[in-house]
């Protein structure tokens, strides 16, 4: 990373928490009248009480989301305000797929404090431990959202003779009769998306860029038609915009009954020109390295498109799911694979979002778990290129079962997005492992890498059980201890790194995870999250310890147009 690492001195981290809590206080409020099915059966009086310290209100820092917009023309920054309209339609339509309307929720949180955390989690439920209810007269979080009715259960959707069901963009329902049935996107938010599809197309009227403006159009139509690939392969053709924005409903994280259908969301964003002309070129050893993945060649058969980039940006508007609980700082789309086996994907760098998150978050963690004599071995610079790496590996691997079984999306339902971010997590690291040694990554040494990974795990496996990174570090924590990769000094209880036996873990981890996702096989990947992806006795007390020493989770935006200087 020649011309790369030099410039790492400007990007940061995420991390979550679980705490344990005394008798709390009551907090005054009063049951929320809900048009939802999930709302209104999750809520079980009138009187609430908060269920965690109010301690638990303080784990996110505080960070202003800015960026340099000087050398931004009128007509751009009038186009950026219209781009954070949009984007605040996307973070409405998120509340009504993860809990119901949001203003009359809030509306009867007297506590601001608890106000701002329910905003934060969009809803009642703590996204950073397990999506436990953190106000009285609440049920658990239905796994499916809102997405499905709350009292379907898998056989009755599994039998349902629908060919659509597993569309990214609809919903199920039922009908007046009780029966299931679909709404497109497009119907079942209509209103919303109209418009949003309207804000769209006004921006594109002041979009500079030709390509970027051919995209927000794109975008408007797909909100109307819930076709969303044509303007998916037009952001894949946007190379020297500005200005960018990535919206819709993109993740399916949110979905945890079965990983099938999108969430919205929306991020505005400013791209750094120097820094994406740099990173650029990494995205072009993506065939090579796909043929030397520790895997059997069955398992590597597919070519990643190589006309994909990386690009670095600072974020001036998160929205939806991209701002529930822990907050992204890397993205990698689209999720498409036919895209993706096409064009490839981009990677977008979040500078300023990951600067407040290594300096708020990593650096305590490692001054906490980290034994003293490999501290020195935390680097931003390892950090960033981590970070990179895990989005330039989803590329890797397979999209496609090789048993016929469909895409490895469809295969393993809601096991998908674990095992897929901890592909993508150890199969960076192996990037990093082999351009170091073609001489590509000459900056640092290759134990800043691993020792800032190690102290990664710590930082991301506080997100909890119900976040996908999260989880996938909970598997590679336990898997990890058993193949002796670190070892913790009762005294201090620090861990330290064991090169070889780490080493070793990459290679075998990488395997383990390649091989289930070409397989198909859900109930490996079920066992494998079921065995390997807890938090053991001691590993709670060690993340506990995080927690009296205050370090904070994770970060949540003062953000807006007047915080961007618009």
């Amino acid at each position: 990373m020649r011309a790369l690492i030099p410039l790492c001195i400007s990007l940061a981290l995420m991390g979550c928490q679980q705490e344990s809590p005394p008798e709390p206080p009551a907090m005054d409020s009063t049951e929320t009248t809900q048009s939802n099915t999930s709302a209104d059966s999750s809520m079980a009086s009138n009187e609430q009480k908060l269920l965690v310290p109010r301690a638990r209100m303080d784990i996110y820092a505080s960070v202003p989301l800015t960026a340099d917009i000087g050398h931004l023309n009128e007509q751009q920054r009038q186009m950026l305000e219209l781009l954070i309209e949009a984007s605040a339609i996307m973070d409405d339509l998120f509340w009504q797929q993860a809990y119901g309307p949001r203003d009359a929720f809030l509306a009867e949180i007297n506590n601001q404090d608890v106000r701002r955390f329910a905003d934060i989690n969009y809803g009642p439920w703590d996204r950073l431990d397990g999506d436990k209810a953190f106000l009285s007269g609440f049920s658990e979080k239905p796994l499916g959202a809102r997405f499905y009715p709350e009292d379907m259960s898998k056989e009755e959707f599994e039998a349902w003779n629908e060919p659509n069901k597993r569309g990214l963009y609809s919903v199920v329902r039922r009908n007046t009769d009780g029966q299931l049935h679909l709404h497109n996107y497009s119907e079942e938010y209509a209103e919303e998306l109209k418009a949003a599809a309207d804000l769209l197309r006004q921006a594109a009227e002041l979009a500079v860029d030709p390509e970027f403006a051919n995209y927000l159009r794109l975008r408007a139509d797909a909100f109307l038609s819930d076709e969303y690939q044509a303007s998916d392969l037009a952001w894949m053709d946007m190379k020297k915009n500005p200005i960018e924005l990535v919206i819709g409903p993109i993740e399916t994280y949110e979905d945890q009954l079965y990983g099938y259908r999108a969430a919205f969301e929306s991020y505005v964003l400013i791209k750094d020109l120097a820094w994406s002309e740099r990173l650029a070129r990494f995205a072009a050893y993506l065939p090579d390295l796909q043929r030397g993945i520790p895997v059997e060649d069955a398992y590597k058969q597919e070519t990643p498109g190589s006309d994909a980039d990386l690009n670095a940006y600072d974020v001036i508007y998160y929205a939806g799911h991209s701002n529930a609980g822990s907050k992204t700082i890397a993205i990698n789309l689209p999720n498409d694979e036919e895209v993706q086996l096409q064009k490839g994907t981009r990677r977008l760098q979040l500078k300023n979002a990951m600067r407040a998150k290594f300096d708020k978050i990593l650096m305590p963690i490692s001054d906490v778990l980290i034994a003293p004599n490999q501290r020195k071995h935390i680097t931003f610079d390892a950090f960033f290129a981590n970070t990179m790496f895990h989005e330039v590996a989803h590329g890797l691997g397979i999209k496609n079962t090789i048993n016929g079984q469909g895409t490895v999306r469809e295969s393993l339902k809601e096991h998908a997005s674990p095992l897929e971010e901890g592909k993508a997590d150890i199969l960076g690291l192996y990037m990093v492992q082999q351009l170091r040694a073609k001489g590509e990554i000459t900056e640092g040494e290759l134990m800043d890498n691993y020792v800032t990974f190690l102290a990664g795990i710590f930082r991301s496996v506080r997100f909890g059980a119900s976040s996908a990174h999260g989880r996938a570090n909970m598997v590679r924590f336990n898997y990890f201890a058993e193949q002796g990769a670190f070892s913790r000094d009762p005294e201090s209880g620090t861990y330290r790194v064991n090169v070889a036996e780490f080493e070793k873990a990459v290679e075998g981890l990488s395997n383990l995870i390649l091989t289930l996702q070409g397989n198909g096989d859900y109930q490996g990947v079920g066992d494998l999250l079921n065995t390997k992806g807890i938090i053991t006795e001691q590993l709670q007390a060690d993340l506990n310890r995080l927690a009296d020493a205050d370090i904070p989770v994770d970060i949540v935006f003062k953000q807006g147009a007047d915080v961007a200087g618009l």
